[in-house]
């Protein structure tokens, strides 16, 4: 098992353009691969930022068609790297919606696939509210798989809050966990940074949270702010606005050093 992973978070602003977002994921993709990163990770909704379900159906493709999946797949062989699409927007042959992450290996495998599992049905304010149990088919899978620096447990965004689920990953092994995220500015400015450390705090994890940034549409203004995060807390790299990368090095031997000296990521029984 190897000790030390180059990890890199992708910044976008997504659009309803599928193809206009394919080609920036691409170009961000290839420039972190550049720098030396051996897995890369992008934010929630990837491919498509829209709230008009009927929209979605007639944009979005079934997984043996989607370009997202197709040149991904493609650069994760050629490159020999990870590659995590945070989540993609796909459909199944019902026309039923899903907000789905795709973790692709080095050989260009789907290692595994997450649906999220918890819907974003909040209200905010009087102007702002949102309704994901409309729009997709919640998960009911909790997701770790194995690959060359550990386990990693997969979750999107609004999952976050749900401390549970990462104490679950953690009892099946995961020492690195993803929460690619499209948090609303309003949520972000007020829980992301907190959220996010105390994940990978109480959990003895790294944390990688892609995020998505800026105005996504009309009606859509996301938090930025992506994060790499150590087990300790600490900030390893951030992406405050912006599109772009973040990289940082994670140290798995000092993962274990943590977690020997504070294991409260084990699973205690209240009594």
């Amino acid at each position: 098992m190897k000790n030390n992973l180059i990890a890199a978070c992708l910044q976008l602003t997504s659009s309803s353009d599928i193809y206009k977002n394919l080609k920036e994921t691409i170009d961000l993709s290839n420039k972190a691969i550049d720098k030396g990163a051996s897995f890369i990770s992008t934010p929630e909704v990837t491919n498509i930022i829209s709230l008009d379900r009927q929209k979605l159906k007639r944009s979005v493709f079934m997984e043996k068609d989607d370009p997202f999946l197709i040149e991904f797949i493609k650069i994760a062989k050629k490159k020999s790297v990870w590659i995590l699409l945070g989540s993609i927007v796909i459909k199944d042959n019902k026309n039923k919606l899903y907000n789905r992450s795709y973790l692709i290996n080095s050989k260009g495998n789907i290692q595994c696939k997450y649906d999220k599992i918890h819907m974003f049905d909040v209200k905010i304010s009087k102007k702002e509210s949102y309704k994901e149990s409309k729009i997709f088919k919640p998960g009911k899978k909790v997701v770790v798989t194995n690959t060359p620096w550990g386990k990693i447990g997969l979750s999107i965004c609004y999952d976050l809050r749900f401390p549970e689920l990462y104490r679950k990953q953690v009892m099946m092994g995961a020492k690195l966990i993803t929460i690619p995220s499209a948090f609303t500015t309003t949520t972000g400015k007020a829980h992301w940074h907190n959220l996010i450390k105390t994940r990978a705090i109480e959990n003895g994890s790294y944390v990688l949270a892609a995020a998505q940034y800026g105005k996504n549409s009309l009606k859509r203004h996301t938090y930025g702010h992506s994060l790499i995060v150590s087990p300790w807390g600490e900030i390893l790299a951030e992406k405050k606005a912006g599109k772009g990368i973040i990289m940082a090095s994670l140290d798995f031997k000092k993962l274990a050093k943590i977690r020997a000296k504070i294991p409260s990521f084990r699973a205690q029984i209240l009594k």
